[in-house]
């Protein structure tokens, strides 16, 4: 990879890079019309009263998980669903089968059951004849649904694989040579998350064996927020604004720096020098513990709550434009200027959020490295 990339000519790349970023709301913004389909068509039963547009549902089924991916309308793609239990063994069928609150029978060894298998929210159950959730029989169930969050992220590694071996591919032909196409867009990325990230946090002894995930980790969570910022397939899904994938994203972040912290760390983090005994084991000692452990919490809220704010916000913006609608005509088309107007600002600052929250997680994953690293003569 060439090191001469600095100064001004660094600054205007990712000064395009951004912009980039900034322009991709902008040609989703069409997509909008098609997923925000179900909520249109709410809005009309509104106006004849026979329902009402709940915008509360509409936002909610936007950043929750699905076993089923929205594309247009009516219209959902079916994702496998996969279950395994110690009586059954594993079962594998489609989620089209849970639709609209079916119970699927088809997986019963024993013929004469009546127990089947239901979605509850985000969450497939064992169902009784009745329809009551079987709490016994679904405690032993073992659910590895691939769901759209689970596709999106299934998505995201072989986008970031192909995009990634095509790099490599440019290397190949042209060693150390000026980078062209998809090379000259990602190489900038790469030299300023080595040279303005990893090495200043962690230093130039130590940087090198860190930045493979500190690399995967930026990219990855940046493909994630920037496939939730397209309203349309194979886009929307909410993945970094559920706590379970940035917990998942923070924990391991955790582990590989518990697993490389040194012995200068710990001296320092639970017993620091020129400090009194007591003082260490009562009030320090505590303090610095409970900080170790909050690491990862600080790591999976900031984007977590970011991101998810920023669904909603936008959504509600839209939302708007139903809720007046269901009022009068005049009022949702009137309305509708304002309200559009608003999204697609809502959407450029998320761009702008996605790129910022993806920095920030890789920076601070960074930092903690370069302090369980750090030596003697560092602290």
């Amino acid at each position: 990879m060439t090191t001469g990339i600095k100064g001004f000519t660094h600054i205007r790349k990712l000064i395009a890079i951004i912009s980039f970023l900034f322009i991709l709301p902008v040609f989703s913004l069409a997509g909008d019309t098609v997923t925000q389909a179900k909520p249109a068509e709410a809005a009309t039963k509104a106006t004849e009263g026979k329902e009402k547009f709940n915008a509360g549902e509409m936002i909610l089924e936007h950043v929750s998980d699905a076993h089923s991916w929205h594309v247009a309308g009516h219209f959902s793609i079916p994702l496998p669903v996969i279950l395994y239990s110690k009586d059954r063994g594993l079962m594998i069928f489609s989620s089209s089968k849970l639709k609209d609150g079916n119970i699927f029978k088809g997986y019963e060894k024993d013929p004469n059951s009546k127990n089947g298998f239901k979605e509850s929210g985000i969450h497939i159950v064992v169902a009784n004849e009745d329809g009551t959730v079987n709490k016994e029989e679904t405690a032993k169930l073992w659910d590895l649904s691939i769901t759209k969050n689970a596709a999106t992220i299934l998505l995201t590694g072989l986008l970031l694989i192909f995009v990634f071996l095509s790099v490599a591919k440019g290397y190949k032909v042209r060693g150390t040579g000026a980078p062209k196409g998809i090379q000259s867009f990602f190489e900038p990325v790469v030299v300023f998350i080595r040279d303005d990230v990893a090495i200043p946090a962690i230093g130039h002894a130590k940087y090198a064996k860190f930045m493979p995930y500190l690399l995967t980790l930026f990219f990855f969570v940046l493909f994630l927020n920037l496939l939730g910022l397209i309203p349309f397939f194979p886009g929307g899904a909410n993945v970094t604004g559920n706590i379970g994938i940035t917990m998942t994203l923070a924990c391991l972040t955790f582990i590989i720096m518990m697993a490389n912290s040194n012995k200068s760390y710990w001296s320092h983090t639970l017993w620091m020098p020129g400090v009194p005994p007591v003082v260490k084991i009562l009030i320090l000692g505590p303090i610095e513990t409970l900080g170790i452990i909050l690491k990862p919490f600080t790591l999976l809220i900031r984007i977590f709550a970011n991101i998810l704010a920023g669904h909603i916000v936008a959504l509600s913006f839209f939302s708007l434009i139903f809720i007046f609608g269901a009022m009068s005509a005049v009022a949702g088309y009137g309305v509708s200027v304002v309200s559009v107007i608003f999204t697609i600002i809502m959407l450029l600052l998320d761009t702008l959020v996605a790129l910022i929250q993806a920095y920030v997680f890789t920076l601070l994953s960074a930092m903690y490295f370069g302090m369980a690293t750090a030596e003697e003569e560092h602290h």
